[in-house]
């Protein structure tokens, strides 16, 4: 019986569909990724991500949380770290991918806490990304300086 009542929800082909592979959904996909990192995918960094995209994008609250679900999608479709990070890398400047990592560092250091997990997942990004090791460690120390005030 419960099973006939679901039935009137949902309509066949009712699955939301994956957006489409751009930079802008790529990079939220990347801060998706880098929150669950630690395996914790806490309130803070799903609220940290909402205002990036809608600041990054110009999106109010609602619109930028449903961003966000759609970059959550994208996260699970595309497992591999490199793939989400090289469609960012061909879409976007050098300057941009530097505001990119900063931007990640701030998703994970909204929870307050940094974990190798973490760590590795942002290196990896940084690389991908060809942001030079010493650039990326001074926009990670300018992110937890940030986070330290």
């Amino acid at each position: 019986m419960f099973e006939n009542l679901l039935s009137y929800f949902k309509s066949p082909g009712s699955e939301t569909p994956l957006p489409a592979a751009d930079a802008k959904h790529a990079l939220g996909a990347l801060f998706v990724r880098a929150a669950k990192a630690d395996k914790a995918y806490l309130f803070e960094e799903v609220e940290q991500i909402d205002r990036l995209l809608g600041a990054m994008y110009h999106l109010n609250p609602v619109e930028a949380a449903k961003m966000r679900a759609s970059c959550e999608r994208l996260e699970q479709a595309i497992p591999a770290t490199t793939d989400l990070a090289g469609i960012l890398r061909e879409a976007i400047s050098q300057t941009d991918r530097e505001a990119a990592v900063s931007a990640l560092w701030r998703v994970v250091f909204s929870d307050g806490v940094e974990t190798e997990e973490e760590d590795a997942v942002l290196h990896q990004i940084e690389e991908t990304l060809g942001v030079a090791p010493d650039v990326a460690k001074q926009l990670h120390d300018t992110e937890m300086a940030k986070m330290q005030r």
